[in-house]
């Protein structure tokens, strides 16, 4: 036997009241007289009445509905970013709309897929953005708010920490600890984030302590753990006694490999990751790790992009979150 659809008469006729008083009612409208609200409530809970998103969306010319572009669902950088945003986004009754980007996604058609659903605004998470895509989203004249990833030329709306800043802090770290030939393990160096502001903080650490920057410890590798178990052995033959690495996936990857040769971490080598997610804690031994508010980063991206889809005033384009640093036993 089919389902029915209850709809806003429905509620109406039941209550003995106007489908604008229901409107009113479910959209928070507060020029309803108390005793009518309870009793229009009280039949939508007992009818099990879900407002129509897409009919209110049109009386509106608002879909209330989020674009959220995902690189990896299954990376908890990502997922603790989209807790955030989601919960945001409910407090505005926005609905979040996922689209998940892997290296056999047309990055472009899941963009124009989203447009073509008639999205309020846009969130993209993802560790890099080329200049064709992001000119795509400038073009579409949606609103956009870029999470945990940088836009080196703030034309987008952005909520990072300072990349610069933590990077060239935990290298400090390490050179304090007595290492001169410290590994930098990052993701496509042609990217801002990696290859120009974090690279740029492990320079300026170098540099302060007088050690001479070689890019002969300078790697790029995907974020996965294949990827730094891979790369372990190159990382190792340079003589390299510490690294920083730029994601946790990567950084467990190295970790286990460095351990599966023998080496004793932190006695023989030591290091520190970029993301301070679980995995962080469950690894032996406990990764020490630079401390992202991931969750405060996703929830006000999703702010700072209300304000943009109700043209609010912003005080800048960029916010910066603090950091913090954790030490764990991978270091000494």
């Amino acid at each position: 036997m089919e389902k029915q659809v209850i709809t806003i008469y429905d509620v109406a006729n039941e209550a003995k009241v106007s489908m604008a008083t229901v409107s009113r009612v479910v959209n928070g409208n507060p020029n309803v007289k108390e005793d009518t609200r309870k009793k229009v409530m009280e039949v939508i809970d007992r009818l099990n009445y879900r407002p129509n998103a897409v009919a209110r969306g049109l009386a509106s010319k608002k879909s209330t509905t989020i674009g959220l572009i995902i690189p990896d669902m299954t990376n908890l950088y990502f997922a603790s970013l989209a807790k955030g945003i989601n919960d945001v986004a409910a407090m505005y009754k926005y609905h979040i709309i996922s689209s998940t980007i892997d290296p056999a996604t047309d990055e472009e058609q899941v963009i124009d897929n989203l447009l073509s659903k008639q999205v309020d605004g846009l969130i993209y998470m993802g560790h890099s953005i080329d200049k064709k895509l992001k000119r795509l989203l400038i073009n579409s004249k949606t609103p956009v708010a870029f999470a945990g990833i940088l836009d080196d030329s703030n034309e987008i709306a952005s909520v990072n920490i300072d990349y610069t800043d933590s990077m060239k802090e935990v290298t400090t770290r390490l050179i304090q600890n007595g290492h001169e030939q410290i590994a930098f393990v990052g993701g496509d160096l042609q990217t801002p984030m990696d290859g120009m502001f974090k690279l740029e903080g492990y320079k300026q650490a170098l540099e302060k302590a007088g050690i001479s920057y070689s890019s002969s410890l300078v790697f790029e590798a995907e974020y996965t753990l294949t990827a730094g178990a891979a790369i372990w052995d190159t990382i190792s033959a340079t003589g390299a006694t510490a690294a920083v690495v730029n994601d946790d996936v990567l950084a467990v990857g190295i970790l286990n490999a460095a351990q599966d040769s023998g080496v004793k971490i932190p006695e023989d080598f030591e290091l520190i990751t970029s993301n301070n997610t679980m995995l962080c804690q469950v690894t032996r031994p406990k990764m020490s790790s630079i401390s992202q508010p991931l969750y405060d980063i996703g929830a006000v991206s999703m702010r700072l992009l209300t304000k943009l889809m109700n043209q609010e005033m912003i005080d800048d384009n960029r916010v910066t979150l603090p950091y913090s640093i954790v030490r764990r036993e991978t270091t000494k």
